[in-house]
């Protein structure tokens, strides 16, 4: 339990914990009855097993009913859903990870097969990736495979069944490694020797042979050290456990394979373990050691001054009793057997649940910078195994090594979180990674407690730190690719985004500002901007003024919206009325024709078509609307001609219609190949015309554009002659009204 709460409240959390772990156990058990896993083990034993194992290594309860919805869960439809409506979302997420990883596992260890014999190589490299990645997210996970390892070894060893052989190589070369590396001693041995039971079973049988031939004298011996040497430290005023030390046979063969020994030769098949209260006492206790029994020269190890990376304090020393016997002696603190034992599994299962911790048990203070240094520890340690690993597999193979991190790294922050990285990632790409905010406003960056700059290359097993300001925004420089201040995909698409939105935002402003201005030339100041938008076909008032400052929207659209319409005479009887008065003029031929002007009311110019002087043109007497004015030469008034002959009337350009202030709008077409500039060159010669532009409209077929232009003239045969230098345009194919 960590330290900092109150009594009260960690009895208080050490009962709820107990409580989930009964109704874990409960909610599987059914699901689990009866049922056996492909090894042959039972499905409830199992995990009953499991749960023990992980209290051995001091594992909260939480933990431990981790391990009964992870079973239960293989038996479920949805298991996430339903684990985490009973049991909340963080079981649900080891229920998730674990079955991954052992997904994974299970086809490795199948490609693998039972009669591959030697080191795994790139097989071992790969599932240790695959358990880091799971690690990196939750060693719960990890905690959790490693006890259920073991309890499958058990299962084999206690039911005398064979074990399959690739089992126990991963058991071995993965599993037993990874538990030395967590420093989770108890565990570690116990696999080795369970995989050396299965692999070597000859070897396996002699040492055992061996060690039972000499047991009972043996075990005298022990005991008979162990008194003397309990005495001897009470004599001393030390205060101190004497434990004889467990046996590990796989550690004597090795032993015995590596310096070609006898068994009589290992040192550690007599063996005691020193617990004593503090750091002083462990080197006053091997003075007394040394005084009690002769010391061996060059076997001698201070890892209480000089740690194991991961974490491993004692004082290991061998000595050679009365009747010429070796001894290894190991001398420790309560806390350094603690650790020895569990490693930092124990303490980091507290806060891997959260700041809540599990149970409401917190992880605060100097207990949570310690889980923060033993998490950079762990994971530093797993690093240099990776790249151990590596370097062996370039070194036999004689080939570049297919290393764990050439695609990834990852690093920590300053709270121990480990961020997960693409290569080359720098420190503006972990800020991105832990919030886009972050990232906007980060200046400056710290690796292991050193300022660098932002482009710097990050690599696995650093501390970063990220320095940034109270309100800002990214530099362009980082998207210049020379440059290398960003490298992931996540924080270009971010930084992007951010200008992306800025440049929206002074377009925006700029269309606001002409609208309002607009409405205050209206006298129309009062009208709500939201409503404007809605009424035009805009979804807010922010859109209508963005394509207005990108100038994709003419104001005039919205001066024709603001100014009422005047209500319009009906025109057939206006024209009947004109015509009865003689305020037309006649033709010889006795028909009607109309003058056509700018303002008459008598007349519409077609939009199908749009009329403008000098063109030859025609009437048509609509049904409500006066008469509609088209080109001869329009598909549509010939079409009409047809129909309704009855209905066509004779026009002509009026003095008005052709007066130097008439302009008439009128739709061109250019087709031409695409290229960049071809717009610009367009408009410029339309410009020397002296020819408005009223729109454009184009449209991209492979790599020809069709440009449809909306242009203000008076004449139109001045437009034929701009419309032949446009022709002229290099690209352009060809240029004519529509």
């Amino acid at each position: 339990m960590a330290p900092g709460g109150e009594p009260g409240e960690q009895q208080q959390g050490a009962s709820a914990s107990e409580q989930l772990l009964a109704k874990a156990r409960a909610f599987a058990e059914p699901l689990l009855l009866a049922q056996r896993f492909d090894t042959g083990e039972d499905a409830l034993t199992h995990a009953d097993g499991v749960s023990f194992i992980l209290q051995g290594i001091g594992a909260p309860p939480s933990l431990r009913a981790a391990a009964y919805l992870v079973y239960a869960s293989e038996y479920l439809t949805q298991p996430e859903d339903v684990i985490a409506r009973a049991f909340g979302a963080d079981a649900a997420g080891i229920v998730a990870h674990t079955r991954k990883l052992v997904h994974v596992q299970r086809n490795a260890r199948d490609a693998l097969g039972d009669n591959a014999e030697g080191p795994l190589a790139a097989e071992q490299i790969e599932r240790i990736r695959k358990m880091l990645l799971a690690f990196s997210r939750d060693l719960r996970v990890v905690l959790l495979r490693l006890a259920s390892r073991l309890q499958t070894l058990r299962h084999y060893a206690e039911s005398k069944l064979p074990c399959p052989r690739a089992l126990a190589r991963e058991s071995m070369q993965v599993f037993a490694p990874l538990a030395n590396r967590l420093g989770i001693w108890q565990i570690k041995w116990e696999l080795e020797d369970l995989s050396f039971r299965f692999l070597m079973p000859d070897a396996y049988k002699g040492i055992a042979r061996s060690l039972q031939e000499k047991r009972l004298e043996r075990e005298q011996h022990i005991e008979q050290v162990r008194h003397q040497l309990a005495d001897a430290m009470r004599e001393a005023g030390i205060h101190a456990q004497v434990q004889g030390r467990p046996k590990h046979l796989y550690s004597i063969w090795k032993k015995m394979q590596g310096k070609g020994l006898s068994i009589d030769k290992v040192f550690d098949i007599r063996a005691l373990r020193v617990i004593v209260d503090d750091v002083p006492a462990c080197y006053a206790a091997l003075s007394r050691v040394h005084e009690v029994w002769q010391a061996q020269a060059d076997e001698f190890s201070d890892y209480i001054a000089r740690p194991k990376p991961n974490g491993y304090q004692s004082l290991h020393t061998i000595v050679r009793d009365e009747q010429g016997r070796f001894i290894e002696v190991q001398i420790r603190t309560q806390a350094m057997h603690d650790h020895a034992e569990s490693g930092v599994a124990a303490h980091w299962a507290y806060k891997e649940a959260g700041t809540k911790g599990y149970a409401g048990v917190q992880a605060a203070g100097d207990f949570e910078s310690r889980v923060a240094e033993a998490r950079k520890t762990v994971l530093r340690q797993l690093l240099a195994w990776e790249r151990d690993l590596a370097a062996a597999d370039t070194e036999h193979s004689g080939a570049a090594g297919n290393g764990l991190f050439e695609d990834r790294i990852y690093v920590f922050t300053p709270g121990g979180e480990i961020i997960d990285l693409p290569a080359g990632a720098t420190p503006i790409d972990l800020a991105y990674t832990l919030h886009t905010n972050l990232g906007h406003r980060c200046r400056g960056a710290k690796i292991d407690g050193v300022m660098v700059p932002l482009n710097t290359a990050l690599q696995s097993g650093q501390t970063i730190e990220v320095m940034a300001i109270k309100d800002g925004g990214p530099s362009m420089d980082w998207l210049n690719p020379e440059l290398g201040y960003v490298r992931s995909h996540r924080a270009r698409s971010k930084v992007k985004a951010w200008f992306n939105a800025l440049a929206q935002q002074a377009c925006i402003a700029r269309g606001r500002e002409a609208v309002e201005k607009l409405l205050q030339r209206e006298g129309k100041t009062a009208t709500k901007l939201e409503d404007l938008a809605s009424s035009l076909g805009f979804r807010n008032a922010d859109a209508l003024f963005d394509v207005v400052g990108k100038d994709e929207y003419s104001l005039r659209n919205i001066e024709q919206h603001l100014r009422p319409a005047e209500p319009e005479p009906d025109p057939d009887e206006f024209l009947t009325h004109r015509l009865s008065k003689g305020e037309v003029d006649l033709g010889g031929d006795g028909r009607g024709v109309l003058v056509v002007g700018m303002d008459s009311l008598l007349t519409q110019l077609a939009r199908c078509c749009k009329p403008a002087p000098p063109d030859a043109i025609g009437g048509f007497v609509t049904r409500g609307k006066g008469v509609a004015v088209h080109r001869q030469d329009c598909s549509n008034f010939r079409q009409m001609m047809g129909r309704h002959a009855e209905r066509i009337i004779p026009v002509a350009w009026g003095r008005q219609a052709v007066a130097d202030s008439a302009k008439y709008a009128v739709d061109v077409l250019v087709e031409a190949h695409d290229r960049t500039g071809l717009l610009r060159d367009v408009c410029d010669v339309l410009a020397q015309g002296k020819i408005h532009v009223l729109s454009l409209h184009s449209q991209v077929v492979k790599e020809r554009i069709n440009i449809t232009l909306t242009v203000q003239t008076g004449d139109t045969a001045k437009l034929g002659a701009m419309l032949a230098k446009v022709s002229q345009i290099n690209g352009v194919l060809r240029a004519r009204r529509k």
